[in-house]
């Protein structure tokens, strides 16, 4: 009898070893990077390009503006949105963690205590306190490798929260940067209203006297009243326009709203000499979004396998051990303790097809996660291709813009001299005037959309962009 036992457990060991070599099979296809037809080069892009993978987010190659800087270093450390991608990190990787453990034997425990006459059968010696204590095993041994595409899936999912961490930190940056460029245009343009305002008022004083004199008609003192009605009007519009924008920058840092001091003046701030852009195939890897996308391909393929794996049986190993009270082992007639060991078979016979639907279920996911993060791709080059385009014909108009804002300021003052002198009417004056506001908000505007196209093509391109400098160094550190 004994050799009989110690026969049978060897068979059940070397059973277990076998099925523990074939542990390594799973279900499914392995992950493949979809392939993705990228543009040979940029269409608007410069000639020396650089190829780089920059894991920072490095504002700084863009913004060298020190209030700038320091507001987007607070909104990175108290935006509420910031702090919930990172709770969202800490959420997957714990949830990665427990999936990982469903592939080790779980130990349990049961224990209790109960005092009567009964315990499932009449006890014959009266009433007792009885007692049971007990551990049991269990260990589902993953032959098709359900458990480890689950774990495939759940660590996808984790690292698609740690991109997706890097993009909120990219669009805040960007829309922290794109709020002060909105103050700073406010208060250029502000400044333009004010300056055109005193200048009026200090004509009407002159108009009001000339017309009190009867120089002038009625006529030309209410065209002046005119154009310093639409320069005093436009005041509380750029007004509003900072108290707005910096009520956005305060949500964005995530304070209390407040007045901001500015650091370098619109018409002063930096902008970088030249965009090493990379080439269009780099975009794919440094985008995090993108890089979030393509890991819910990951997980989603894994999806699939752990769904083919789910119509194939699954084998367990089960074990039990424990000790009773004496009460209960006289009544069973046995020993104070015992325990066994053993394996099980189950699977599915007959589900109507639901676990293949289910597996045709995961792969129109998994397709449509591809189509998905095709078309991510597909919007991010355009991205790029846009703000490359913006900053080129940004540029060129805003050359233009200068010509006629210098030109508008002195037709302005020429103007003024010959009404003076009684060469011209005043409305060529007052002509000349609104060309003259018009031009100088015109190239506060244009100013502003630069800086704005710059901070599109930083989050177009994941994070900005380094030097062929900076890269040599990099490398070199490396």
């Amino acid at each position: 009898m004994k050799n009989l036992i110690i026969s049978n457990r060897n068979r059940l060991l070397a059973s277990c070893m076998i099925l523990l070599s074939l542990w390594s099979c799973k279900m499914g296809k392995n992950y493949e990077a979809p392939d993705i037809t990228s543009p040979s080069e940029y269409r608007f892009g410069v000639d020396s390009l650089v190829s780089t993978e920059n894991d920072t987010i490095g504002w700084w190659t863009l913004i060298q503006d020190q209030v700038l800087d320091s507001l987007i270093t607070v909104a990175l450390e108290n935006n509420q949105d910031v702090k919930v991608a990172m709770q969202r990190i800490v959420e997957a990787e714990k949830l990665y963690r427990i999936q990982k453990v469903n592939t080790r034997p779980q130990l349990s425990y049961d224990a209790n205590y109960s005092y009567g006459t009964y315990s499932g059968f009449i006890l014959p010696e009266g009433a007792n306190g009885n007692y049971f204590a007990g551990a049991s095993l269990n260990w589902e041994i993953d032959l098709w490798g359900k458990n480890k595409r689950l774990s495939e899936a759940a660590n996808a999912n984790y690292l698609g929260t740690v991109y997706g961490l890097r993009a909120v930190q990219i669009s805040l940056i960007s829309e922290v940067t794109a709020a002060y460029v909105q103050l700073l245009e406010n208060r250029a343009s502000l400044v333009v209203a004010q300056e055109t305002l005193a200048s009026r008022d200090s004509s009407m004083i002159i108009m009001e006297a000339r017309y009190e004199q009867g120089i002038i008609p009625e006529l030309d003192l209410n065209q002046a009243q005119i154009q310093q009605a639409i320069a005093e009007s436009s005041i509380p519009i750029y007004k509003r326009g900072i108290a707005l924008s910096e009520n956005l920058l305060s949500v964005l840092i995530g304070t209390s709203s407040k007045s901001y001091v500015a650091g370098l003046a619109l018409e002063n701030q930096i902008k970088p000499p030249v965009i090493p852009a990379g080439i269009p195939s780099d975009l794919l890897k440094r985008r995090p979004d993108l890089l979030r996308a393509e890991q819910d391909i990951v997980a989603q393929n894994a999806q699939v396998g752990a769904a083919i794996a789910n119509r194939f049986p699954t084998i367990s190993i089960t074990g039990v051990g424990g000790i009773a009270s004496q009460a209960l082992n006289n009544a069973a007639n046995g020993p104070a303790g015992g325990w066994n060991i053993g394996a099980g078979l189950t699977g599915p016979l007959f589900q109507w097809g639901r676990n293949k639907r289910q597996v045709e279920v995961e792969k129109a996911r998994l397709e449509a996660s591809i189509q998905e993060y095709e078309r991510s791709a597909i919007l991010a080059f355009r991205e790029v291709e846009d703000a490359l385009a913006s900053i080129q014909y940004y540029e060129e108009e805003r050359v233009a813009r200068e010509k006629h804002t210098r030109a508008a300021r002195n037709a302005e003052y020429l103007s003024k001299q010959r009404y003076d002198r009684g060469v011209t009417s005043y409305l060529e004056y007052l002509e000349q005037q609104r060309q003259a506001f018009d031009a100088e908000l015109n190239l506060v505007k244009i100013q502003s959309n630069i800086l704005a196209a710059y901070i599109q093509l930083y989050k177009a391109l994941g994070g900005g962009w380094i030097t062929p400098q900076e890269q040599q160094e990099a490398q070199g550190n490396n």
